[in-house]
């Protein structure tokens, strides 16, 4: 089909990237995919889909009862994968490494003061069965759901898998979360129980989680019949007895064996709720084997995973990256994780880079806000610490800026590690874009192109797919594949509506036997050389003066200037122009104040016009010493368009790290 020409007047990317890393030939040689087998990988993928991912659930997976069917599509676009095989996600990811590697370490733990616990596969395998067992006298069984609102420690990774070993489906809800959205994750799942701890450590304070649920199970919830409870700091907490139990007393004189549960691959293994703008958290669903295999072969691929390995995702349990690439991808491969439980800051900037030091971390996987956070010490505190071990980087969780790419190549990387900038959602459930480390030659700031077996295109306003490339509109995937969410838990029409419906009726298309594409939500630009750049949700693209700027391009542009660390870019209504640009920005030293902050506003908005065109010029620009972000480093871009447009602030702030500084958004501080 030929663009559309108003599609291409509106969709801008106007940011060139000229520069080219390709994988270094030390890497390459010595990587489980190189050119040559990416290239046999996408051919086979591209003559039968479906089969490519059959062989590799095959090949990849230890199945109790081998599938004979790889997709049943008959009620697509709910799709099933694997539908007659049956297996245990936890059996995949502990027992079948026990005859080689039971002694190997599975968990390195650091807590935010300083303690740090370790378990091998052998002692990973046998506390997992031991709450295992002891979730099964309490009741649980499985197809029940069971909420976990742990601290990030081994506990969190033990009670997911001891869930998906009892053919519980679980709920991790991020540790963060108030009592009301703690509540709404209860009720959302009618969950039958709850595993949490007395409280866990965050930036030097107690985070008091047992108190948050007794709060939440207090006006509603009638689901939960226990509330398990780990001891974690030892400070005292209320106690509903009858209810509330105590993890180690349970577990105390339980088994340490426990037969898996088999059950049919397409089984939910986990729900995880997602916050919308507007309604009720949406329950994401992912099944048993589909999601498994995404999550092994990815982590395999994109990571080059080698039995030397120390995988380190910093990422909570409580989101899909900590579900998908600390619980159970590097563990379904038998790699060692790291966890830790505290700040990035905590007690000082070095905090990561000790870790990587101490443990000896080989991979580091992590997300643009930190390495933004990180950059703006200065290089200085990473070089203090040896990080010789390091062999291979990762980007996760919104796009990265080239800036902040060519500061984590240059100073973390020593210019010769390669970056695997990655793009996924909570719904895809695994990476569907990615780098190959020793095949793939990178550009700063682009995920680079689809993996092998996953189909995306960039169509325009009507769904037409824009053929070629030096193509902007919004990212679609045009095949399914085995990770991907089966369904909204409870409100399957809200599945067809929210990812199926954008162009056109799914049940429609099903019967007149039409394809479905799944729309991500994203804008994104496909280059000339094929490489996708994500451009932002297209909830967030701004529409100025009829054109259509992605936020990320824009917050690019002011971060390349030298005296900017990190920028937020959200629209605001504008009476002339539709839309306008407001600006957050991060300095490099001091906030800028009185003049100085004018002067600098002037100049920052000038180079934005240089490096985007006059269009992309942000209306304003506010200086501040942080962004509101969640613990896990997203930005709450909510808020920052409520305090752009001079609204009150109705959003749960809870999670923010730090909730201070909306004063100083407001202008109050």
């Amino acid at each position: 089909m030929n663009k559309p020409e108003s599609l291409q007047e509106n969709i801008r990317s106007s940011l060139t990237e000229t520069r080219l890393f390709p994988p270094h030939a030390d890497f390459a040689a010595k990587a489980r995919i190189d050119a040559r087998k990416l290239s046999e990988l996408r051919d086979e993928a591209a003559a039968d889909h479906v089969a490519f991912w059959a062989r590799l659930a095959h090949e990849e997976l230890d199945w109790q009862q081998p599938f004979s069917i790889a997709l049943d599509d008959a009620e697509a676009p709910n799709y099933r994968w694997f539908t007659d095989g049956a297996l245990n996600v936890s059996y995949n990811c502990i027992d079948r490494h026990l005859k080689t590697h039971a002694d190997k370490l599975a968990i390195i733990s650091e807590g935010e003061p300083g303690d740090v616990s370790t378990y091998t596969f052998q002692q990973l395998h046998d506390e997992v069965c031991k709450l295992a067992n002891a979730l099964k006298a309490l009741g649980v069984a499985k197809g029940d759901r069971v909420v976990i609102y742990l601290p990030m420690a081994p506990q969190a990774v033990i009670a997911m898998q001891a869930c998906a070993r009892i053919g519980a489906t679980h709920s991790v809800v991020f540790g963060g979360f108030s009592a009301q959205s703690l509540r709404d994750r209860i009720e959302g799942a009618n969950a039958k129980a709850v595993i949490t701890a007395d409280g866990g450590t965050r930036g030097g304070h107690v985070v008091e989680l047992k108190k948050a649920v007794d709060e939440a199970l207090a006006s509603g919830c009638q689901s939960v019949a226990k509330v398990v409870v780990y001891r974690r700091t030892g400070k005292p907490v209320e106690w509903t007895a009858g209810r509330d139990v105590w993890w180690h007393e349970i577990t105390a004189n339980t088994s340490a064996e426990c037969e898996p549960e088999w059950v049919n691959a397409e089984h939910p293994l986990f729900l995880l709720y997602t916050s919308g703008s507007t309604g009720k958290p949406k329950g994401i669903q992912h099944s048993s084997g589909g999601y498994l295999l995404g999550a092994h072969i990815t982590s395999k691929w994109i990571f080059d995973l080698h039995d030397s390995d120390v995988f380190w995702c910093t990422a909570d349990v409580g989101w899909v990256t900590g579900h998908t690439y600390v619980a159970y991808g590097p563990l379904s491969n038998g790699a060692t994780i790291v966890m830790y439980e505290g700040g990035p800051m905590t007690p000082d900037a070095g905090r990561f880079w000790k870790i990587c030091q101490d443990h000896g971390v080989t991979i580091f996987y992590t997300a643009p806000t930190a390495i933004r956070a990180l950059a703006k010490m200065g290089e200085q505190i990473p070089a203090r610490y040896d990080l010789s071990r390091l062999r291979l980087l990762g980007s996760v969780g919104e796009p990265i800026n080239p800036e902040a790419w060519m500061w984590y190549h240059r100073v973390i990387g020593h210019e010769k590690l390669p970056i695997v900038d990655t793009w996924w959602q909570t719904e895809t459930g695994a990476i569907l874009m990615s780098p190959l480390p020793g095949a793939t030659a990178t550009k700063p700031g682009s995920c680079t192109q689809p993996l092998p077996g996953i189909f995306a295109e960039i169509v325009d306003e009507a769904g037409n797919i824009i053929e070629g490339n030096d193509a902007g509109g919004y990212l679609v995937i045009t095949k399914p594949w085995p990770s991907m969410l089966r369904t909204v838990y409870d409100d399957n029409e809200r599945y067809l509506s929210t990812y199926w419906s954008q162009f056109g009726d799914p049940l429609a298309a099903r019967r007149e036997n039409k394809p479905f594409l799944y729309v991500a939500g994203d804008s994104a630009h496909r280059d000339k050389d094929g490489y996708y750049w994500i451009l932002g949700r297209m909830d967030d693209v701004l529409k100025v003066a009829g054109h259509r700027l992605g936020t990320a391009e824009v917050e690019s542009a002011l971060v390349a200037h030298p005296r900017v660390a990190e920028a937020a870019v959200v629209g605001r209504p504008h009476e002339i122009k539709g839309e306008g640009i407001v600006a957050f920005v991060i300095c490099k030293g001091e906030r800028p104040v009185d003049d100085d902050a004018v002067k600098l506003s002037r100049e920052l908005r000038e180079f934005v016009s240089k490096s985007m065109g006059p269009i992309a010029k942000p209306d304003e620009i506010r200086f501040t010493d942080q962004l509101p972000k969640t613990r896990s480093g997203k930005i709450m871009r909510r808020l920052l368009r409520s305090v752009a447009k001079g609204e009150a602030i109705t959003q749960d702030i809870s999670t923010l790290e730090n909730p201070g500084i909306v004063e100083q958004l407001l202008g109050r501080a």
